[in-house]
């Protein structure tokens, strides 16, 4: 008799590899598996280095969006899914929820009058969050949603922003890429830091 010896997806399973430093993936969204990731070269955004472009802080000025933090969650979570290729599979979607339902897992939403148009999710744990994936359904509603996640984290005590990879476009707005022993040390010291993912009012204004 054989058995597969690989453990099930859970959100325990979830926090505890988070908490090691690897994260789950999926090769699409019809894979039924998850594999665990542990980067040679880990993104990161240290938050005193977000850039806002001159667009952007045009746009911020603008206020012609609201912000909501974990208003629809899982229409985020499904969103980020909603692409010709993702690594959200069924497993990861329902751990997500779960995380989400215990306080874990979290969602910053730009809304305007069409609806969502934009947002980033992520699990917080300890001092650290781990920035899962984010969408845009009008133009800069991601940015809108990166820069108020990050504003968020600045307040609410966060030491850690983990992009787990970096892409040109996440460079451009601050992200860096660090070895993953450095992003080991950085892990270890953000898990011992207490902080509020929820300390900043909803409504506050974003500042830069």
């Amino acid at each position: 008799m054989t058995s597969d010896a690989r453990p099930r997806l859970t959100p325990d399973l979830m926090i505890r590899a988070y908490a090691s430093g690897i994260f789950p993936m999926s090769e699409s969204v019809n894979d039924p598996e998850v594999f665990w990731v542990d980067p040679q070269w880990r993104g990161i955004f240290p938050l005193e280095n977000f850039h806002i472009s001159r667009s952007l802080r045009r746009r911020i000025k603008r206020g012609d969006y609201s912000v909501h933090v974990n208003r629809d969650f899982a229409g985020v979570v499904a969103g980020c899914a909603d692409r010709d290729e993702t690594w959200i599979n069924a497993d990861l979607t329902a751990c997500y929820g779960a995380l989400h339902a215990h306080g874990f897992a979290h969602s910053v939403e730009i809304w305007d009058d069409e609806g969502l148009a934009g947002a980033v999710f992520g699990i917080a744990l300890g001092g650290a969050f781990f920035g899962e994936s984010m969408f845009s359904r009008r133009t800069g509603g991601s940015k809108l949603a990166l820069a108020h996640l990050v504003h968020r984290l600045h307040a609410g005590g966060y030491t850690l922003f983990d992009t787990q990879f970096v892409t040109d476009h996440l460079i451009s707005l601050g992200a860096i890429e660090i070895p993953r022993a450095t992003y080991r040390e950085k892990l270890t010291e953000a898990l011992e830091k207490e902080a509020d993912f929820l300390r900043l009012p909803e409504d506050a204004p974003l500042t830069f």
